[in-house]
């Protein structure tokens, strides 16, 4: 590559689990009608990981499509970051797994984990190594598999969560492409909002812990809702300003699929109205840190992106947390 380069998406990749699940099969077990939960959340359909599939082996077939994408090898590859709250295992971080999976042995991996907004932070971290390292490339995979810690009988949480994983490889890119610029917000204050109990070092698994629950993923959806209501639209708009660009031109909007009802609401409340909203939760739900990458590789395989177009990725949830980045989109 000649000339001056910034730092981009050079590829995409994302794998959804084979297993569908209707509305009709969710609303039986929760106690409402398929019509009902389309209604409030405009999700359809949900996948769920096969018995033998782990996050790691979501992990490994979306990266292995964005590594086939930008035609690399997974010895080209010098950092892998996996954002999931959702890991094969406590220990070992389980970015270690899909390296062993992809036999990217040059890589040095870790895990991160901020829920739905992982994949926005990942990101940001790999655009920093990137940017100390000229010339690596950093595989960014956000996934999980909700489908292990549901109650299934829990309509706040059960409705909306599903499995999936998405990829993206970044690495320096011709200028004006690339990244223009990232914010992360954390409120620890609203930590309760979204949370799995028990499993951990404050109440380690027992058998009281798997009587009660606690291993199940909760949600104050309420409390969610008026946290993304009150917080995400200003911290797009205080993004966009840094960067000195008008929501207005934003050509593409590729948010965290948390709630169709809810995304619609952002979208009015930040002005993103002229932006094309990409959405996959209509047939594939909420699947936490994977959300913003399935929909970005989504939108990257049927054209959508262009060359020049201005793309807002944002990613929003447990935490509570807000990651938010602005680039040009242009691959090398």
């Amino acid at each position: 590559m000649t000339g001056a380069t910034g730092i981009g998406i050079l590829s995409t990749g994302s794998y959804l689990p084979k297993h569908e699940v209707s509305n009709e099969e969710v609303a039986a077990r929760v106690g409402v009608t398929a019509d009902w939960i389309e209604r409030k959340t405009q999700i359809r359909s949900r996948r769920y990981a096969a018995d033998h599939e782990a996050t790691s082996d979501l992990a490994i077939k979306a990266a292995e499509r964005a590594l086939e994408q930008a035609h690399l090898t997974a010895q080209q590859i010098d950092y892998i970051i996996l954002s999931t709250s959702t890991g094969d295992f406590p220990q070992p971080p389980t970015s270690y797994l899909v390296q062993h999976g992809l036999g990217a042995y040059g890589a040095a991996c870790f895990d991160v984990n901020v829920v739905c907004s992982g994949f926005v932070y990942a990101l940001s971290l790999a655009h920093a190594l990137v940017t100390v390292r000229p010339g690596a490339r950093a595989l960014v995979i956000g996934a999980d598999v909700y489908s292990r810690i549901l109650d299934v009988t829990d309509r706040r949480t059960a409705i909306l969560f599903a499995d999936g994983a998405g990829a993206a490889i970044v690495g320096a890119v011709p200028q004006p492409y690339g990244i223009i610029a990232t914010d992360l917000a954390s409120r620890g204050d609203a930590h309760h909002l979204i949370r799995v109990e028990a499993g951990g070092s404050r109440h380690p698994a027992s058998a009281e812990t798997v009587a009660e629950g606690g291993h199940h993923f909760k949600m104050d959806g309420r409390g969610v809702r008026d946290f993304v209501a009150e917080h995400v639209p200003p911290a797009l708009r205080a993004l966009a300003a840094r960067a000195g660009v008008d929501l207005a031109a934003v050509d593409h909007f590729v948010p965290h699929q948390a709630n169709g009802v809810m995304l619609t609401d952002v979208v009015d409340r930040a002005g993103l109205t002229t932006a094309r909203t990409h959405r996959t939760l209509i047939r594939y739900g909420n699947v936490g840190s994977a959300s913003v990458p399935v929909a970005l590789d989504e939108a990257h395989r049927t054209g959508a992106l262009t060359p020049g177009d201005l793309v807002l990725l944002a990613g929003f949830g447990g935490g509570m947390s807000i990651g938010a980045s602005l680039l040009t989109w242009g691959t090398a």
